[in-house]
C-alpha cells in the first residue's frame, strides 16, 4: 500500500486558513472540537493510503463498508458523448464519491465533479474537482474552469441544488434545482443523464437544517454535521438509479431553463 502522509487534512489549519486575519482569534479548543466531531483521525486512517480519483472514490465506499445497488448503468452507451449526470443530494458525501466511482469506472475516469470548494481539501478527490466556494467570493478563475470542463472530453457531475436534500412537508427532497446545468448542457451540445439516488441522513441533520433557515442563519451549520453523517453511515445500504439519456435540444424555448431544470428535477425523483 502507498502511503502518503500529505494525503491527511488538518482542521486547525484550514480553518484558520479560511479565517485569514481572523484566525488569532478562534480558540484552540474549538478545533480540537471540531477534529473529533469530524472524525478527523478516522478520515485521515483512510487518506493516508494516497488513493486518488476513481480509485479514490471507490475506497471510500469500501472504508466505509457500504454497499450500492446500481440500476440502469449498463443502458448508458459505452462510447457516448460527454454528458452531464445530474443527481439529487440526499447524503452531502457517501452520494458524491459514489457517483464518481460508479460513472468513473463506467467511463474510465473521464469524469469530473462541481463541487463546494473545502473538499478541493482531500487531495485525493481534487484531481476529479473544480471547487465551488460556498462561504466567500469565487476565485476569478472559476467562470473559465466551468466553461473548460464543460467544453472537455469528460462527463460532468452535478448537483443542482447546491446543498443537501431537505425534510420538506414530511419527505426528504432537494431544495429547487439552479439552472445553470441547463443552459451549460445545451451550450456545450451535452445529453443530461437524471440520476436518482435513494438515501437520507439521521434526524439530527434535517432538525439542524431546519432550525438553520428558522434563524436565518447565513453560515450553514447542517453543512458541518455531513462528515460524521458519512461517519454515521458505516454498513448503510443504498440505490441508485440512472435514468435514459435527455436530447441537450429538448432544452428549446418552450420553456425557461429555470422551468427546465425543475422538469429534469421531476424526472429524477420518478426514476
Amino acid at each position: 500500500m502507498h502511503v502518503d502522509p500529505s494525503a491527511t487534512i488538518d482542521i486547525d489549519s484550514i480553518v484558520r486558513k479560511r479565517a485569514g486575519s481572523r484566525a488569532r482569534w478562534i480558540p484552540r479548543f474549538v478545533t480540537r472540537w471540531l477534529e473529533r466531531f469530524i472524525h478527523q483521525d478516522f478520515i485521515n486512517s483512510y487518506l493516508i493510503e494516497g488513493r486518488e480519483g476513481v480509485d479514490f472514490c471507490d475506497g471510500v465506499i469500501e472504508k466505509l463498508g457500504v454497499t450500492i445497488d446500481v440500476e440502469g448503468i449498463a443502458d448508458l452507451p459505452a462510447e457516448a458523448r460527454p454528458m452531464t449526470f445530474v443527481s439529487n443530494h440526499p447524503l452531502g458525501a457517501i452520494d458524491g464519491v459514489a457517483l464518481g466511482g460508479i460513472i468513473g469506472r463506467k467511463y474510465e475516469g473521464r469524469v469530473k465533479y462541481l463541487v463546494n470548494d473545502l473538499l478541493m481539501n482531500l487531495k485525493g478527490l481534487a484531481p476529479l474537482c473544480i471547487g465551488i466556494n460556498k462561504l466567500g467570493g469565487q476565485s476569478r478563475n472559476f467562470p473559465q474552469q466551468v466553461k473548460e470542463a464543460f467544453e472537455s472530453d469528460n462527463h460532468i457531475i452535478m448537483f443542482p441544488a447546491g446543498l443537501c436534500s431537505r425534510l420538506i412537508d414530511g419527505e426528504i427532497h432537494d431544495i429547487p434545482w439552479s439552472k445553470a446545468f441547463v443552459t451549460k448542457s445545451v451550450q456545450s451540445q451535452r445529453d443530461i443523464v437524471p440520476v436518482h439516488f435513494i438515501g437520507q441522513n439521521s434526524p439530527r441533520f434535517y432538525r439542524i437544517a431546519k432550525w438553520c433557515k428558522r434563524l436565518h442563519l447565513k453560515f450553514n451549520i447542517a453543512m458541518l454535521t455531513l462528515p460524521d453523517e458519512m461517519y454515521r453511515s458505516q454498513g448503510r445500504h443504498y440505490i441508485v438509479r440512472f435514468g435514459k439519456p435527455i436530447p441537450y435540444q429538448t432544452f428549446d424555448n418552450s420553456r425557461t431553463p429555470a422551468q427546465w431544470a425543475a422538469w429534469v428535477e421531476e424526472q429524477v425523483y420518478n426514476i
